[in-house]
Formats: C-alpha cells, sequence, structure tokens
C-alpha cells in the first residue's frame, strides 16, 4: 500500500501533471455546499472566493511539501476563512480552506480525493461510525481495504479507545500482511 500511494508516481510524467501530488479530498457537489459558502456571512468570502470556487472535504489529508508552502504563505485567502462564523454547525475552516486554496492554486497537483476510509452509515450528529471492539476482526478490516472507488485507503476511522488491544492483536497477520 505505503509503495503504490508515495513511492510510485500516481500518474505518468509530463510536463504539465506532477508526479506526486497531495491526497486532499475536493468537493464541489455536496448537498451542504452553499450553507457552509455563507456560514461567516452571504458576501463575506467575496471576492477572493467567488461561491462556484468554494469547496469542501475531508479534514484529514497529506500535503505535498510544495503545497504545504502555498498553504504557510497565503494571507489572501485566510483572511476570509479566518472570519467568525454565524452559523457554527456549518462552518468547519480544515473542510473549506484547504480544499479551496488548493483547488484555487493547483488543482492538478491534488488527487481530489482523501486516503481516509470512513464509514457514514449510521451516523449521529455529522459523525461517522464508531467501531467498537467487538467489530475488529480480520473481515473488518479487509471491508476497509475494499472500496467501490478507483484509489485505496491508507487509513480508517472512526474506533473507539478499546479497540486499541484487539487492532494490535490482529497488526502483523492481517494489517502489515500486504
Amino acid at each position: 500500500m505505503y509503495n503504490s500511494l508515495f513511492l510510485k508516481p500516481i500518474t505518468d510524467p509530463s510536463p504539465s501533471i506532477p508526479m506526486y501530488r497531495s491526497f486532499i479530498e475536493i468537493l464541489s457537489h455536496e448537498p451542504q455546499l452553499w450553507d457552509r459558502y455563507v456560514a461567516r456571512g452571504k458576501n463575506a468570502m467575496l471576492p477572493e472566493v467567488p461561491f462556484d470556487r468554494f469547496r469542501i472535504g475531508s479534514q484529514f489529508f497529506v500535503l505535498t511539501r510544495q503545497h504545504a508552502l502555498v498553504v504557510i504563505r497565503d494571507r489572501r485567502l485566510w483572511r476570509k476563512f479566518r472570519l467568525p462564523c454565524l452559523k457554527a454547525d456549518s462552518c468547519y475552516p480544515e473542510e473549506h480552506y484547504f480544499p479551496t486554496l488548493l483547488s484555487m492554486e493547483d488543482p492538478d497537483g491534488c488527487t481530489h480525493h482523501t486516503l481516509t476510509r470512513v464509514n457514514w452509515t449510521g451516523s449521529v450528529g455529522g459523525h461517522p461510525h464508531t467501531y467498537r471492539h467487538v467489530e475488529v476482526s480480520s473481515s473488518l478490516i479487509e471491508e476497509l481495504r475494499a472500496s467501490n472507488s478507483s484509489y485505496s485507503y491508507m487509513f480508517a476511522r472512526k474506533f473507539s479507545p478499546d479497540c486499541l488491544q484487539p487492532l494490535l492483536d490482529i497488526a502483523d497477520k492481517v494489517i502489515f500482511s500486504d
């Protein structure tokens, strides 16, 4: 898994597409997009971030060094995203700022998907399913690795603290076996 993600290029090398890209989910057609955009005020993001350029994504991502520098150096967009929220339940800067900034600065340098597998079935209050120790098994790990997508996951969430020992018990034979 590690080799396929980090040691070989995602795409064929070409001058226009970077060999290594940041793993960051960048979504532009989610049902809650407008609510999240206006969470700081209807026109608060303008003119720097018009609605058609606003993006959302997972708070879990991996950035290339180049993209980390883009984030560190940015002042223009951050001024908008650090504004206080009028609607706290729609305002998640870490899920809005990074996808928006990178999609505006270097969309081809991003995979547009996350490395984190999340189970949203039975979610409560905007939180994903939390796996309990009784659910931890080799079949759960196989299920988490299986994907209906064209990309692989490197991480999974969300596990309760009591999952640590069962996960350690199957680590060598199951988790680290690929």
